[in-house]
């Protein structure tokens, strides 16, 4: 009966070897399909997985001012605690 050491040096080879095949078989799939789309005028596109590049998003400028502090709020997301109870238009930067 083989030792635990000679069992996890056996496991160790054959992940090897399935790291190896996995490799090899990866290797193939890509040019088969590369084969086929070259064959028959297919794009990465027309596979329907390609994202659109999106636009980065850029700050946005602030809407309201506290005259206290000076802190500002673009109007989106949750109102500041300096705004609660007050009526924004108050607040509006002109």
């Amino acid at each position: 009966m083989p030792t635990y050491a000679e069992l996890k040096a056996q496991i160790q080879e054959l992940e090897k070897q399935a790291e190896a095949a996995r490799q090899q078989e990866l290797s193939e799939a890509k040019k088969k399909i590369q084969e086929l789309m070259q064959t028959h005028g297919i794009t990465a596109a027309d596979l329907g997985r390609v994202k659109a590049e999106s636009k980065p998003r850029g700050a946005v400028p602030a809407k309201y001012r506290d005259p206290v502090s000076g802190k500002t709020w673009t109007g989106r997301g949750r109102a500041p605690s300096w705004l609660e109870g007050r009526d924004k238009a108050d607040f509006l930067i002109g």
